[in-house]
């Protein structure tokens, strides 16, 4: 069993000691260099998940659809609510005075819990907030985009709905979609958006930059790639609820149009939303699979 008081006393040491940045893309073995990552990995696997609460890691209750969409919909209260269905493509850049959420008190905390949680120790990323880099400095206000946290929301709500080893954690959407199509996720079964029909508790993902031309079919690619997922919370006539992360920098509910039978792209694959290019939607493989109440 973990020592709390050992533990918060390293976990101060290493913040008084400090530590650069090493990135994402830092090879494994210099990013495992953090003191935060030394102390964990040194505790074995049970100490892996030192940061992770206990009923997540120990499953106090099944991994069940209806808990992962009960956490999406809690923080997406704690935001405000947001309902953005605006063209991400299209948005304003942010201006100096802008009030961006994840910047404001309660809530860039509440982003460094989702890097803190979804994250597994190594990546450099976890002690990321939403204001700050691993070193507890402010990063660059307007131009934030490499602090993006939409992978670490929805890597959050799936730690703690108690997915476990069953997803790929990543600080990037495209690693855990490229391993549901290859079947390393095992909690995961990426299917063909004019196929399947996207369930509640479902990710639906799209690419997006240069990525957007990617169709279901170019899948597992060979590196990483630009992408944007949220969690089905809703299913209404042609259209689907989500939730997603860093969406307008808060956590927001978007609705996305679908076709007579639910799907998100016709036959030709095309998706049938021009906002975002639908590229997969990836089947969550709960363990009990009683659905969530709608959503409008």
């Amino acid at each position: 069993m973990i020592d709390t008081r050992r533990l918060a006393a390293a976990l101060m040491l290493g913040l008084l000691a400090g530590c650069a940045d090493k990135g994402a893309d830092a090879p494994l073995a210099t990013r495992l260099q953090t003191p935060v990552a030394q102390y964990r990995t040194s505790q074995g696997p049970s100490g892996q998940d030192a940061h992770v609460p206990d009923f997540a890691t120990r499953n106090f209750a099944p991994f069940a659809r209806q808990n992962a969409i009960a956490i999406a919909l809690r923080e997406w209260r704690l935001f405000g609510q947001p309902v953005d269905d605006d063209d991400p493509e299209q948005r304003p850049d942010a201006s100096s005075t802008a009030v961006k959420p994840e910047r404001l008190p309660g809530l860039w905390e509440r982003v460094g819990e989702y890097w803190w949680i979804g994250q597994d120790p190594y990546e450099a990323e976890v002690a990321w907030t939403g204001k700050h880099d691993s070193d507890g400095t402010p990063f660059d206000y307007v131009h934030d985009g490499r602090f993006a946290w939409s992978a670490a929301f929805i890597s959050y709500v799936m730690r703690i709905a108690g997915a476990g080893d069953r997803f790929a954690y990543a600080p990037n959407h495209s690693t855990y979609i490229n391993a549901a199509v290859s079947g390393t996720a095992t909690g995961l079964r990426a299917q063909d958006p004019a196929l399947y029909a996207p369930q509640n508790g479902d990710l639906v993902c799209a690419g997006r930059g240069h990525a957007r031309s990617l169709r279901f079919a170019n899948l597992p690619t060979t590196g990483g790639f630009p992408a944007h997922c949220g969690i089905v919370v809703g299913r209404q006539p042609n259209q689907i609820s989500i939730i997603g992360g860093n969406v307008d920098d808060a956590v927001a509910l978007t609705h996305v149009p679908v076709g007579p039978t639910g799907l998100l792209a016709g036959p030709d694959g095309q998706s049938l939303d021009s906002r975002y290019s639908w590229l997969t939607v990836l089947q969550v493989l709960y363990d009990a699979d009683a659905e969530s109440p709608l959503r409008d």
